[in-house]
């Protein structure tokens, strides 16, 4: 009976098209901690790409980094607080929609960079006419380094930022399906109890 009752939650289950295995997502340790290797996985490589290369990141480029970061936290807060039922399920959900905020940046980002819309003022567009040479010199120090607007480094037609999305959708879509899984897995696991 035990052994069948194992065999059955050891099982590979099918899930909204997507075969996924109970026993490692039903703990959203182990989600939470994939979703950080990706985030430092990302990150890491934008730092390569900026010190390693010498590709300097935009203002949308550095906001882009902001979800990743808080994703790793939150994957670091779930590994390092286990036994607080609900956290990590929680911590799964709020990193689904830091990705998917992540995903918004970067398709404006993406939008940007091929002329479909405006950036920001912080995107280096300029800031209205300088009437005296210090309202000059000011817009000039404002200015960032790097536009939005300007692609630095492409691949098949894609740029950084539209990677970016892709991924960021990727990760978002697993963060809420592993929150589901562990959810439902947390609610059979309290019935058998």
């Amino acid at each position: 009976m035990l052994a069948r009752q194992l065999a059955q939650r050891a099982a590979p289950r099918y899930i909204e098209g997507a075969m996924l295995h109970r026993l490692t997502l039903i703990d959203p340790r182990l989600p939470a901690a994939l979703l950080a290797l990706a985030s430092a996985g990302v990150l890491g490589a934008a730092f390569v790409f900026q010190y390693g290369f010498g590709y300097q990141p935009c203002i949308l480029c550095l906001y882009q980094r902001v979800p990743y970061a808080a994703v790793l936290g939150f994957g670091l807060i779930t590994l390092g607080f286990p036994r607080w039922r609900g956290l990590g399920d929680a911590l799964l959900v709020a990193s689904g929609l830091a990705l998917l905020a992540n995903a918004g940046i970067a398709t404006y980002h993406v939008g940007v960079e091929h002329h479909w819309w405006a950036g920001t003022s912080a995107c280096g567009a300029a800031g209205g006419a300088a009437l005296t040479l210090e309202d000059l010199r000011a817009q000039v120090m404002k200015a960032p380094v790097v536009r939005c607007d300007e692609i630095q480094w492409e691949l098949f037609g894609i740029t950084m930022a539209g990677y970016n999305v892709v991924v960021s959708l990727a990760l978002s879509a697993f963060a809420f399906l592993a929150a589901r899984v562990a959810y439902r897995g947390a609610g059979r696991s309290e019935v058998a109890a």
